[in-house]
């Protein structure tokens, strides 16, 4: 089987339902080639605590996935997964990476705040161990050779939408623009006004800056909500993710009941869940819906809602296919792979079959991947985010 040794077609197959076809496949009793590989040990970096634990949580929930789906084992080689607390700010995201690199990890995965990604960036490079980031990806990630991003990078997510209001919203419209001050937010707002039109009346109002803590209080942002508020817009743009979104909106929704706009970390996984009704109508863009109809996503979702009982948000895909393509790229390397042979294969890959739908690495060694519109609605007793249409192919 291309790629793909018995015991792994098998668990896909089970996560769809077809386990019938094993009788066809022989016994268990065949010789495995990849019995003897030697064990790799991957680190994974994530917040283990504060408003960005969630997607930290969803971030290791998609690797873990990956690799119950294939014997715990990436390229055929045992692993061993090592952790680390990335904590909440740039310092403790690079201890985390320092003392993985100690422990002699093969390859680097996770990172979800950007400030972090910044920081870490020479000591990766100089370690020259692989990164593949799953979530953080700021534009300003230039010339880099051992980092790798399945995620995005910010500017996208305001250019998909950027481009979508640019035609939605009247002539007399006004975008009134809220964004925490950080690292990822001038991305985003960069990539919205590229699209939409720089000069473009409607969204010719300064840029409201807020606190940029990841764990807001219950009046965080009414100062700056109303300031923002005063000229009257007809539609709001913002970046939040996290603790930090739930907050921002049922404060935002105590002021204004108009449309609301984001990149879809505003309503992705518990934030959704904790927003109810403040969430409804709430448009985003992301490079990922749970509602994608392809094969890679139905083995993907039935089998991460079956493992951990709740929908699998972009965090969680994008750190599956952060194991899927150390998979190939060790897969490559042959029998004795190191960190360098590993990053050399990450280019070699070429098409991913993933479950936003197929994406491959380029030039910068990000995704070039479909963004898609989304709509908070709801679905039975519970809140989801709808697929609409496909916004663009950007990266």
């Amino acid at each position: 089987m291309s790629q793909m040794n018995r015991r792994r077609a098998l668990q896909l197959l089970a996560a769809l339902g077809t386990t019938g076809f094993a009788a066809g496949c022989g016994s268990d009793s065949e010789a495995d080639p990849t019995a003897n590989l030697s064990p790799v040990k991957i680190g994974l970096v994530t917040p283990q605590s504060g408003g960005f634990k969630s997607i930290g949580d969803d971030i290791t929930n998609g690797f873990q996935l990956f690799l119950d789906l294939h014997d715990q084992r990436l390229g055929g080689h045992p692993v061993s997964l090592l952790t680390a607390d990335e904590g909440d700010d740039a310092k403790s995201g690079k201890a985390a990476v320092d003392d993985l690199l100690k422990q002699g990890v093969l390859a680097l995965t996770g990172v979800v705040n950007s400030s972090v990604m910044v920081a870490i960036r020479d000591t990766v490079e100089q370690a020259r161990v692989p990164l593949i980031g799953s979530n953080a990806s700021p534009s300003s990630l230039q010339s880099v050779f051992y980092i790798w991003r399945t995620s995005y990078v910010l500017d996208e997510a305001g250019r998909a939408l950027g481009r979508y209001l640019r035609d939605k919203l009247p002539a007399n419209g006004r975008v009134a623009i809220i964004m925490p001050e950080n690292v990822g937010s001038s991305d985003v707002v960069r990539g919205f006004r590229q699209e939409f039109g720089a000069t473009d009346p409607r969204i010719a109002d300064p840029v409201t800056y807020t606190n940029g803590t990841p764990d807001p209080r219950k009046s965080t942002y009414v100062a700056d909500i109303n300031k923002a508020l005063a000229k009257r817009p007809t539609a709001v743009f913002c970046f939040f993710a996290g603790a930090a979104a739930v907050e921002f909106i049922k404060q935002l929704r105590e002021e204004y009941s108009g449309p609301v706009y984001a990149p879809g970390f505003l309503t992705e996984g518990t934030v959704l869940e904790s927003l109810k009704n403040d969430g409804l109508g709430i448009q985003t863009a992301l490079n990922y819906s749970a509602d994608l109809n392809n094969t890679s996503n139905r083995v993907f979702a039935s089998s991460y809602r079956k493992k951990y009982q709740v929908t699998p948000t972009t965090y969680a895909m994008a750190s599956y296919d952060a194991a899927q393509v150390l998979d190939q790229a060790i897969r490559l390397t042959g029998g004795k792979p190191n960190s360098q042979q590993v990053n050399l294969a990450l280019g070699k890959i070429g098409q991913i079959d993933s479950p936003r739908g197929i994406w491959q690495f380029n030039q910068p060694r990000t995704p070039q991947q479909k963004w898609y519109l989304r709509e908070v609605q709801r679905d039975g007793q519970v809140m989801s985010n709808v697929l609409i249409n496909e916004l663009a192919t950007l990266g």
